[in-house]
């Protein structure tokens, strides 16, 4: 019979180092202090985050206590114990130009399985690895990875051109080397199987012609069932890469912004966290054990 897995060691496959600590630091607090926590209900939940807004006077303190709680249910859900997670889409209210709240965000980690999802089409299966890495190493949207020409794909350089819009800036941006055998086989053999159309587009959708965005959101959606309880479409796997740029690999507000294509530091700043260890002091001061 197969052991349950402990809340530390699923934080462990999902979480920095350093916010593993920190989630399972929050997450006793909360149930040394609501001991009928593993019930709780919806509104159990809403009554419970106001009194946490009413202690806390800095909004990001609030916010990221809630991200150690969601972790914590989405652990009963993943185990079995609970069949929902009734806190999955409670939010702390901000107004105004605010930071991004990244409780509901994915790991470099979890953002990785999506690129390890198994396709019994092997065209497909290469396809969906593009396009996949695309999103979840350069951060791209899904109107930038359908735009990709093939010739903006430079393999001997290892870079892939991104165009500019109206909202983002143009910008070249280095692939891994894992990117670069799966392209070079994409591009070389895969691709010209599957075209059907004359077209310089680099993602093909199933018929061989030029993949749309509503294609790209049908390819994501086939990869939710591995976080049920979890938004996962392009719009929050680019949110979470740009998060993991500043919080996980500590990448400069400069750098991430350039990575990015944003037009103004402001929106990068908004996915700063707060630092994790005042976050603790100020849990122990309101919530001691």
């Amino acid at each position: 019979m197969n052991k349950i897995p402990t809340l530390e060691q699923y934080l462990i496959q999902r979480l920095a180092k350093t916010s593993v600590a920190n989630y399972l630091y929050t997450i006793e607090h909360y149930l040394k202090t609501n001991p009928k926590a593993k019930r709780y209900k919806y509104q159990d939940l809403v009554n419970w985050l106001a009194e946490v807004r009413r202690q806390y006077p800095n909004i990001q303190t609030s916010i990221r206590i809630l991200s150690a709680i969601k972790k914590y249910y989405e652990f009963l859900v993943w185990t079995g114990q609970r069949n929902d997670n009734p806190c999955q889409t409670l939010t702390v209210k901000v107004g105004g130009n605010h930071s991004i709240q990244t409780q509901d965000l994915f790991t470099s980690s979890e953002l990785e399985m999506l690129l390890n999802r198994e396709n019994r089409y092997k065209d497909l299966l290469d396809r969906n690895k593009v396009l996949i890495s695309l999103m979840i190493y350069q951060g791209l949207t899904s109107d930038e990875v359908i735009r990709l020409d093939v010739d903006n794909i430079d393999l001997d350089a290892g870079t892939v051109c991104v165009k500019g819009s109206s909202k983002l800036n143009r910008r070249t941006l280095e692939l891994r080397p894992n990117q670069i055998r799966i392209l070079d086989r994409y591009i070389n053999e895969t691709r010209p199987q599957m075209k059907r159309a004359n077209t310089s587009k680099l993602i093909l959708n199933k018929l061989g012609k030029p993949i749309t965005v509503e294609g790209l959101f049908a390819v994501v959606e086939t990869m939710t069932a591995l976080f049920p309880v979890r938004k996962l479409n392009p719009r929050t796997i680019r949110m979470s890469v740009i998060s993991n740029w500043i919080n996980e690999r500590k990448y400069s507000l400069e750098t991430v912004q350039e990575l990015a294509g944003h037009k103004w530091p402001s929106s990068t700043e908004k996915y700063r966290r707060p630092d994790e260890n005042e976050q603790r002091k100020l849990i122990n001061q309101f919530f001691p054990i």
